[in-house]
């Protein structure tokens, strides 16, 4: 009997907690009221950081409640040994829930709730190696601190979610971070191997939505927007209309759709000075693209991700892409999406308009034109995926691009596999490419391997971003991977390892040997230094390649920091000839007072000549304000400057851009804003900096759901 019970004991250690219903909803206070004292709750958290597998220093607890149309947690979090802390502008206390409503063990929901009452949400992707915080939910949330505990209150509308109907057990996660000595505790055991696996959340029980229809929501914007062009002495003022429109067909459902879209208020992209052969990936801003983006890509790694190069044949910027400094119209767009709990399924279509310049004296001519992409994915083995994408435009029978995908996945704990190839067609220029990775641990070794191979005649380049066609490449690297208990070491990782890379146009082999370390330190602070050097072969040159990397990155007086260098010996494509070059880049902000901070990105590049002398020195300044009035009004203000010194003769330096924003924006209900921007761009003309452009916008965006 004994035997019996340990057995069922062992194959039921997940953690569980109970949904229960109420008729009496909970007050969206931030108070623990009465009414949760019916509810269950999950308890006996565990350490993550700074000491995995140990007991919190604070003790948190978690009630859960549903009526017919919500779900509701509420967290109790104590804080005896210190109080809690809240600040707009730097660490402060926050707590997480994560869902899989899907049963899926690889997607799912966060909801995050700041002690300042700022909020955030989003998609988790990956079996929780990947975040998307694109989507923006309707959900209801309060937070109040005192001097001994924190209680907040979290609302879900069961509407606006996506769920597996009648599926009555979700995968639940919970976690709470303490600012005070950077501490965080999760529900269910995490290891800093793996990080925060979906397939080991716990279980949300008795879940049992009640609501009747399906969530429409409804988005008109107007605005208003004035151009200034300086050089052309023209000045323009557009009012418009577009309309947007997000409707869950059914509760694993959802389609999207955007007539004449304005993105006016988006921030210009930042200066980037490139000296490789590849143009520079550019993240995406608009919103209508933003969203769900993560569905429509060929699986990868996650982020900070620099062994393996994913096959990106749909890159969402070739849409309304910039001419000119102009961008091409956008008509309208239209996107279908499907979660379930084993597949995964998405189109995209997008119709953009005819746009005519000048360059140089020479008219350039974009014709209207059509995109499509089509995006499916199926879960096999718990946690793994295979799937298929295809990306696609034309502006006429002559004129088109297309590509289509297959990928497959396998996940097993912290250990991924991933094999993806491709086709293209280009206007009848057909090519091929293919790419696979490893990356997971044996023993106390982790090992990342990748290899990949694309056929001269691959092109995607009016759909995605795969410039490097006709490259081959292979690099793997293995070491050992130590997690320390105790002590001034969270982890550290030492490896060696090699790269064989055929360049595009070349017939040899460049061979390359690297070594790198990466301690992660208990205070949160971590370090990355790599060498890498060997024999290389590039724009018809035989060298030898040498180059250093250094990362540091950490908390600096409760805000971020960071900052990165490479130097190298390679071949720079901006001036023709082989010679050393440098990058650098530093991020840091500083909370001046809880409501406001300031900050600043830079960047510094230097080249040598073929003399090993420095001829020329780029920076790029690019400091900030933000100001938060509340939780959910903000002001933010920044200029970029970008500077040229000759060789190292700073008294010559030359100011080259002046760019200056500002973005006022108001988020005064559910998915709805207020917008002010300006962005005046300046460029030095023989000797002066005087004004390009000045873009000015008024925008409001309302959303009504039923």
């Amino acid at each position: 009997m004994f035997a019996l019970l340990l057995i069922f004991l062992t194959a039921n250690n997940e953690k569980t907690v109970e949904a229960r219903f109420t008729d009496v909803s909970p007050k969206i206070d931030g108070v623990i009221e009465d009414v949760w004292l019916q509810a269950d709750s999950a308890y006996d958290f565990v350490q993550y950081i700074p000491y995995e597998k140990t007991e919190p220093s604070q003790k948190t607890v978690v009630y859960v409640l549903q009526d017919k149309d919500n779900l509701y947690f509420a967290f109790r979090c104590y804080a005896e040994k210190h109080k809690p802390i809240a600040s707009f502008t730097k660490d402060e206390d926050y707590v997480v829930i994560r869902i899989d409503p899907f049963g899926s063990k690889t997607t799912g929901y966060y909801f995050i709730v700041f002690g300042s009452n700022l909020f955030y949400d989003g998609w988790i992707h990956d079996d929780g190696r990947t975040e998307d915080d694109s989507w923006e939910g309707v959900w209801y949330q309060n937070i109040k601190l005192y001097d001994d505990r924190l209680e907040a209150e979290i609302k879900i509308p069961f509407k606006s979610i996506r769920y597996k109907k009648g599926l009555d057990q979700w995968g639940v996660q919970f976690m709470r971070h303490i600012a005070d000595n950077l501490e965080d505790d999760y529900w269910t055991e995490v290891l800093q191997q793996e990080g925060d696996l979906v397939s080991k959340w716990g279980l949300l029980t008795g879940i049992d939505p009640q609501a009747t229809g399906y969530y429409f929501e409804l988005f008109p914007e107007a605005y208003v927007r004035y151009d200034r062009d300086e050089v052309q002495d023209t000045t323009e003022i557009k009012p418009s209309l577009s309309l947007n429109f997000k409707w869950d067909v059914t509760p694993q459902t959802t389609l999207n759709a955007t007539i004449y879209p304005d993105f006016a208020q988006i921030e210009s992209d930042p200066f980037t000075l490139n000296l490789s052969r590849y143009p520079v990936y550019l993240d995406e801003r608009r919103p209508f693209f933003i969203e769900g983006q993560d569905i429509f890509r060929l699986s990868d790694f996650g982020p900070h991700n620099d062994f393996f190069q994913t096959l990106d044949i749909f890159y969402s910027r070739k849409i309304g892409k910039s001419m000119n400094g102009e961008a091409v119209p956008i008509i309208s767009g239209l996107k279908l999406t499907n979660k379930s709990k084993n597949w995964n399924f998405g189109m995209l279509g997008a119709y953009t308009g005819k746009y005519t310049g000048i360059i140089y004296n020479d008219t350039i001519f974009e014709p209207n034109r059509g995109f499509g992409v089509i995006r499916a994915k199926y879960r096999v083995m718990e946690t793994s995926d295979i799937g298929m994408l295809f990306s696609g435009e034309a502006a006429d029978k002559d004129d088109y691009n297309y590509a289509i995908g297959l990928d497959g996945v396998y996940r097993k704990g912290a250990n991924q596999l991933i094999v993806q190839g491709a086709v293209s067609d280009k206007s009848e220029k057909r090519g091929w490419a293919m790419s696979s990775g490893y990356m997971g641990y044996m023993g106390s070794f982790r090992t990342r391997a990748a290899v990949e191979v694309v056929h001269d005649s691959f092109d995607v380049r009016d759909i995605g971003f795969v410039p490097w066609a006709g490259r081959k490449r292979f690099n793997v690297s293995c070491g050992p991977y130590k997690i320390y208990p105790k002590g001034l070491f969270r982890d550290l990782y030492f490896g060696p390892g090699i790269t064989i890379m055929q360049e595009p146009g070349d017939t040899n082999w460049s061979k390359l040997g690297s070594v790198e370390i990466n301690p992660n330190f208990r205070n949160n602070w971590g370090i990355y230094a790599g060498i890498t050097a060997g024999p290389y072969y590039e724009a018809d040159t035989d060298y030898f390649h040498r180059s250093v990397n250094f990362n540091a990155w950490g908390p600096l007086f409760g805000n971020y920091f960071l900052f990165w260098c490479n130097y190298s010996y390679a071949y720079n494509y901006r001036q023709g000839f082989l010679a050393y070059q440098g990058a650098n880049s530093l991020t840091f902000h500083y909370s001046v007072m809880q409501q406001m901070r300031v900050g600043l990105r830079s960047n510094l590049w230097i080249e040598w000549d073929t003399l090993n002398t420095i001829m020329a020195i780029t920076p790029r300044f690019r400091p900030y304000i933000e100001y938060r009035f509340n939780a959910s009004m903000k002001l933010d203000i920044f200029s970029e400057f970008v500077m040229d010194t000759p060789g190292t003769d700073f008294g010559e330096t030359d100011l080259l851009s002046v760019r200056t924003g500002l973005l006022f924006s108001w988020n005064f209900s559910p998915k709805s804003w207020f917008y002010i921007a300006l962005n005046d761009y300046r460029e030095q003309d023989q000797g002066e900096i005087k004004p390009q452009y000045l873009i000015g916008a008024v925008k409001a965006k309302y959303l009504f759901y039923f």
